[in-house]
């Protein structure tokens, strides 16, 4: 009796630590997207691409007839094309808000380190002493 008990109190920790171990071990889960990994509008596109590719190869070989396969192109090849649209569309957004989001930040630590000119507005590089632009030269430190 006491080795049964024994054997199902092993089995539960076993359970339990292979459980927790990620917790454990430190590891979480990124909140940044991999390379790899696809964004909903890929896996739209790509799962509409293989549907068209599967039924190309069911018409040629005779599992549908040609009404059902006109039919089924039809729908998966505007499907497809709505994925590649929305795709298109993402990938614009996502180039664009990275060089938003990239020319905001120069702007500001142009603006923190005093690389801002005060004349034509032009944000310098780190180390600049006048304005790339205008030749002013630059109040490091103050800002205006």
């Amino acid at each position: 009796m006491t080795t049964v008990f024994l054997g199902g109190a092993l089995v539960a920790a076993a359970v339990t630590l292979f459980i927790l171990q990620p917790i454990l071990s430190g590891l979480h889960a990124s909140l940044d997207r991999v390379e790899d990994e696809l964004t909903d509008t890929e896996a739209r596109k790509r799962i509409a691409l293989l549907a068209l590719r599967d039924v190309e190869y069911d018409f040629l070989t005779g599992k549908l007839d040609e009404p059902d396969y006109l039919s089924l192109k039809a729908d998966l090849t505007a499907e497809a094309l709505a994925a590649l649209e929305a795709d298109e569309t993402a990938s614009d957004t996502h180039f664009l808000d990275d060089d938003v989001e990239a020319e905001i930040t120069k702007i500001r630590a142009a603006l923190r380190l005093g690389l801002m000119c005060g004349s034509c507005g032009f944000g310098n590089d780190d180390g600049s002493h006048f304005c790339s632009a205008c030749g002013q030269e630059l109040k490091i430190g103050v800002v205006g």
